[in-house]
Order: C-alpha cells, then sequence, then structure tokens
C-alpha cells in the first residue's frame, strides 16, 4: 500500500504545481506580447538652450509617432517656477518668420500661455513636466520620461551624461580624470535608484564633443553600459578625423577592451537627436532614435528591457525582429519602397584583440545572418540603407541601424 500511495503523492503534488504555474500571472511577459517602442532620450527645450518651449517640442515628436521622449535639459529638470524674457526666446531663432511665441500661441492657444510684464519687459513662464503629462501622455501611446543631461568636465574635456527617470536633479559630481568624472556620476545615479527605489538608466553622450571621451575611457568605465554610438548634432565628430577614431570604431575598441582585457560585458549603443534647433538651424529633430522591444510603455519596462540589450539604435532604417540563438544572429529589417540593404557584421576576435572591430561578412538583403565561428568576442551589426539620410549630420551620411553585441556571455566572468 505505500508504494502505491507515494507515486500518487508524487503526481498529485507535480500536478498541483503544474496548475499554480498556469494561473500564475508571468513575472516577465513573453515575447509574443512585447512590441517595438520608439523613442528618443536626448532633447533640450528652454528650460536650457534649446530655442522652444517644452510643449512645443513634446508636440513635434509625438505628432510624429514617438512612442516615449525624454527632455534632458543641461543640469537641470522641468520643475519650478522659470519665466523668460520674450526678447531672449527670439534671438535663440536660426530662421526668420512667425516669431517663437506667436507659434507656441497659435498652436496652444492664448489661455495656456502665461505671460507678464516686469521691469518693462514681457515674459513668458516656461511649464513643467508635470503640467504637460496630462496634456501629452496617454498610456500605451505616448510616455515623457523626467531626465537631466549632466553636464560636466576634466578641465577643457566635456564629459556629459543622460540620466534618464530621474527623481531629483543630480549636480555634476566633478573628478580628478575623465574616467573619474564619469564614475562619480555613475555612482549619484546608483546611489539615488537605491535610495528611491526608481529605475535610472545613464547613457554616456557624444564622446566626440570636444574629443572629450576615448574609447578607453569607455573601455574601462565597466559602471557605464550605455553610450551613443550616433548623436544627431553634427558638431560631434561622428566619424572622426585623422588622429581620432569615429564613434562606431571607439564602440569595437571599447568592447574589445572590456572582452579580451577585463572579461565584463560590453557596452549598448544608442541613437539620440541631442535637438536643439526647432525652427531651422543646424541642430534639428527627427536624426536618431532607439526602438525598445518591451512589454509595455512605462519607464520601469522600458529600462528593464535595455538592460537586458532588448533594444537597438537607428537613424532611419527600421527593423521587424532581432535574434540570436547563441550560434547565429540574425535579422528581419522591414523594407521599404525600392530601398536595398547591406548588413555588416562586425566584432573582434580572440585571437587577433588588436584587430578591433573587423569586418566578419557583409550580407546584402533583407534578411541578413550571421554563424558564430567560435572565435569572436561578439559580433554585432550595422545596417546601411541605399537611402540618403532626409536630414543629415554628416556629408554623405545614409539611413542606418546599429545592432547590439551578441555572443559575448561566455567571456565574461
Amino acid at each position: 500500500m505505500k508504494r502505491t500511495f507515494l507515486p500518487l503523492l508524487i503526481f498529485a503534488a507535480i500536478a498541483s504545481l503544474l496548475i499554480l504555474w498556469w494561473k500564475l500571472p508571468a513575472r516577465d511577459a513573453p515575447a509574443d506580447q512585447s512590441r517595438w517602442y520608439k523613442g528618443n532620450t536626448h532633447t533640450h527645450t528652454l528650460w536650457s538652450d534649446g530655442n522652444d518651449f517644452p510643449d512645443m517640442v513634446i508636440a513635434w515628436y509625438r505628432d510624429r509617432d514617438y512612442d516615449f521622449l525624454a527632455l534632458s535639459d543641461h543640469n537641470v529638470l522641468s520643475r519650478g517656477e522659470r519665466w523668460m524674457r520674450e526678447e531672449d526666446i527670439q534671438k535663440r531663432r536660426r530662421s526668420l518668420g512667425v516669431s517663437t511665441l506667436e507659434k507656441y500661441r497659435a498652436r496652444f492657444g492664448s489661455s495656456l500661455v502665461e505671460t507678464r510684464m516686469k521691469d518693462g519687459a514681457l515674459e513668458v513662464r516656461l511649464r513643467t513636466l508635470e503640467e504637460l503629462r496630462p496634456h501629452f501622455e496617454k498610456p500605451g501611446e505616448f510616455l515623457l520620461i523626467e531626465a537631466e543631461e549632466i553636464t560636466d568636465a576634466w578641465r577643457d574635456l566635456p564629459v556629459h551624461l543622460n540620466a534618464l527617470n530621474l527623481p531629483e536633479p543630480i549636480v555634476p559630481q566633478q573628478g580628478s580624470s575623465v574616467q573619474e568624472v564619469m564614475r562619480n556620476n555613475l555612482r549619484a545615479a546608483a546611489e539615488m535608484e537605491k535610495r528611491s527605489g526608481q529605475s535610472i538608466l545613464v547613457h554616456l553622450n557624444h564622446p566626440n564633443f570636444g574629443w572629450g571621451v576615448s574609447a578607453e575611457d569607455l573601455g574601462h568605465v565597466l559602471e557605464e553600459p550605455f553610450f551613443e554610438v550616433y548623436n544627431g548634432h553634427p558638431s560631434v565628430h561622428h566619424l572622426g578625423d585623422a588622429e581620432h577614431a569615429g564613434v562606431e570604431r571607439m564602440w569595437d575598441i571599447a568592447n574589445t577592451i572590456r572582452l579580451h582585457e577585463l572579461q565584463a560585458p560590453p557596452l549598448y549603443g544608442l541613437a539620440t537627436d541631442d535637438s536643439h534647433h526647432y525652427h531651422g538651424g543646424d541642430v534639428s529633430p527627427g536624426r536618431g532614435w532607439i526602438m525598445v522591444r518591451a512589454p509595455a510603455l512605462d519607464a520601469e519596462a522600458l529600462i528593464k528591457a535595455m538592460r537586458a540589450g532588448d533594444f537597438y539604435a537607428s537613424s532611419g532604417v527600421l527593423l521587424d525582429s532581432i535574434r540570436f540563438d547563441g550560434q547565429e544572429l540574425s535579422l528581419v529589417i522591414g523594407a521599404r519602397d525600392s530601398d536595398s540593404y547591406e548588413t555588416d557584421f562586425i566584432g573582434t576576435r580572440s585571437g587577433d584583440p588588436k584587430a578591433a572591430g573587423v569586418i566578419f561578412a557583409t550580407v546584402p538583403g533583407n534578411q541578413p545572418r550571421y554563424r558564430m565561428q567560435g572565435d569572436e568576442l561578439y559580433v554585432r551589426a550595422t545596417v546601411t540603407s541605399s537611402k540618403a539620410h532626409p536630414n543629415p549630420s554628416f556629408e554623405g551620411q545614409r539611413e542606418q541601424a546599429w545592432i547590439q553585441p551578441a555572443g559575448w556571455h561566455s567571456r565574461v566572468r
């Protein structure tokens, strides 16, 4: 009797666990419940050195089918009472025509535009992010993320980092070297995240701006998992010069340092606008963004997906899917009209780490794939379209997409 009862007991226990597992809601939504969300994480307004009202900037992105946007003004959050003289606002314009204030009133109506006279000058109040959320946010459709561009430096070298989903501003932490400046600001963000219980994502901005951050800096500051592989500002030296590597090559140098020398996880790359000008001008919006695959449109879900590398950077190329099964990296590109595509699969081989960022294969078509040979430290992909970028930040620019490094986990301690 005991021999009969024991198997029945075990079967009942397994059956109960299976039923319980089936009824419990999934902790992480399965892939078929996730979707791609388009967003920009680097944007400026009149709260710092942008040249339009935050309402107008948000409307620009929402009207062009972005799913989320981070306003990331320099060393400030969009909070508190802030007034600007209308004449100072107008000085930031880069083109003639209707004034910035007139455009603002025409879009939102005079009743929402608060003005006053002070010392004989007309002033306009900048609306806060919390005031703007009810007018723009819609669950599942559009999300605003509070952010700050922590604008720091070491000597004359700029070190800028964007902190997303902040509960309060971060004062630039400074330091005795570029790497220490990065680490100190990243540490401040990590401490704030722990203290608040609110996920915060920090990415390094435009490393070649002012030639501020080197590939070696990027490689050794392991506290930083994210950086801008493409920034739409024309003055960030995306292609490098005779003495400095271009930003995409910096990515490979840094990741080779991390994986070969330090046995540490690689950097993930973002594309952003860094937009400042909304009335014409060189630093205009719409040049670069990220596509994040997440189960929900909220800051926590987006940050969790990005930390898992479940996103890609784009300046125009859109993907239907990205898959890596441990042996093969495969893409499905969302073809448009008569555009053609060429994909470079790029990485570094473990036997030749000095040759960082070589092209393993170049594959034409909409469904490129690369099968690992076994000696790669990692493989990533850059997709380039035949279509010229409609709003280029450098000469000869074409639409592209940058896919995160894969195949590196066995190299990490």
